[in-house]
């Protein structure tokens, strides 16, 4: 089957395509992915195969390039987003372009030159904004940052298509872990660089407020299970656990004692959410042994020096 994941060189992107390449029922894999941010990550490392694996510099808003690679495709893994953490409510315009617009074209050239193609769209937590959330308990999301906005208006789009075809939306926690294209701007991977390194974490806030978090290999087997037709379809969470920064920070001192910690901006009471693990994703997610002290003293063990 030919697959093609836009964001294919990004954060998830790279392990997912990784784990494609080697599925045996993948004849053809494109990697549609502008670069912006920078990351070549994925160009390193183990051999993808180059007989079956091709890579695009390509625009999710470029309706014409999108129209060429889509055409014919079975699968379609849209990953690519603008994202950026913590200041998820800066350069609000290019949220609208590349998360909202930007999938709006991938949707409209899906159905011109793919409409039986099977779409997988990897959206966040964040459109919950505060509290409890729920795809499960039809919590109606509320998001309070341009991004969660963003992303819920690409839902939509995606979500139409479900209409005429298999579409299956995950709303994800906090991706951490290790990668070939790794964000250290991400909660977990931003305060494990700052422990290692620095011997100092800086805490935004009381640490009190909460965040859904999954391990970037939870993430990926997830999307890996959700290549074959017929597979789970509709709108789930893809979150792990939900744990405080102060939970966060006692769990980092466990293999780094001896590092500091700076609050900054104690007084301002930050945005807090909770999702529970979707049980409708069972066989589908993988169910993680590692405990928390386990993911980042493999990470810490991961690192240069």
């Amino acid at each position: 089957m030919k697959v093609l994941v836009t964001g294919g060189a990004g954060y998830v992107g790279a392990e997912l395509c990784a784990w494609l390449a080697k599925d045996e029922r993948v004849s053809e894999l494109v990697i549609y992915d502008l670069l912006d941010r920078g990351h070549f990550g994925v160009f390193m490392g183990p051999k993808l195969g180059k007989a079956k694996v091709r890579f695009v510099q390509g625009d999710v808003l470029d309706s014409r390039r999108l129209l060429q690679e889509l055409a014919g495709c079975d699968v379609v893994y849209h990953l690519a987003a603008k994202v950026t953490t913590p200041f998820s409510d800066a350069s609000h315009s290019q949220f609208e372009q590349v998360n909202h617009w930007g999938t709006a074209e991938v949707v409209y050239a899906v159905e011109e030159v793919a409409p039986k193609a099977r779409v997988v769209y990897l959206s966040s937590a964040s459109v919950y904004g505060q509290g409890q959330g729920s795809a499960n308990a039809k919590v109606k999301p509320s998001p309070r940052s341009a991004y969660g906005h963003s992303k819920l208006r690409g839902e939509a789009h995606v979500d139409r298509l479900g209409e005429k075809q298999e579409v299956l939306i995950l709303r994800s926690g906090n991706v951490y872990g290790p990668g070939r294209s790794m964000r250290f701007d991400a909660v977990i991977n931003r305060f494990l660089f700052q422990a290692h390194f620095q011997g100092r974490i800086t805490v935004r806030g009381s640490g009190e407020q909460k965040r859904p978090f999954i391990h970037v290999d939870a993430v990926v087997a997830a999307l890996g299970a959700a290549l074959v037709p017929n597979g789970p379809t509709g709108t789930h969470d893809l979150v792990e656990h939900s744990w405080s920064v102060l939970q966060l920070i006692e769990a980092l001192r466990s293999i780094y004692p001896e590092t500091e910690l700076l609050f900054v901006d104690q007084h301002l009471e930050l945005m807090s959410m909770e999702v529970a693990l979707d049980t409708r994703l069972t066989g589908i997610q993988p169910v993680r042994q590692a405990t928390l002290e386990q993911d980042l003293k493999d990470m810490g063990d991961r690192m240069a020096w």
